[in-house]
């Protein structure tokens, strides 16, 4: 299943883009990346369960070459 994965790669602007594959798609998730991703950027397909469900600091995700890194935002005491 398509939903079950996400694609993600490294925005222009350093963030973290993910996609979501849809299974209604005739293509594989790969393909998609393939489709989607920007030429010349790379990219990582990863279990749903691997990308934080919490969007609250999303805009502190960073990608770094191969590896996912979760980059939380501290909060002001």
């Amino acid at each position: 299943m398509n939903s079950n994965k996400r694609i993600l790669y490294q925005t222009e602007e350093g963030g973290v883009a993910v996609i979501v594959p849809s299974d209604n798609s005739s293509l594989t998730v790969e393909e998609i990346a393939v489709k989607d991703v920007p030429v010349g950027r790379p990219y990582k397909i990863v279990d749903v369960s691997e990308v934080p469900s919490d969007r609250t600091f999303r805009d502190a995700w960073e990608y770094q070459a191969w590896a996912l890194l979760w980059i939380w935002q501290r909060q002001k005491i």
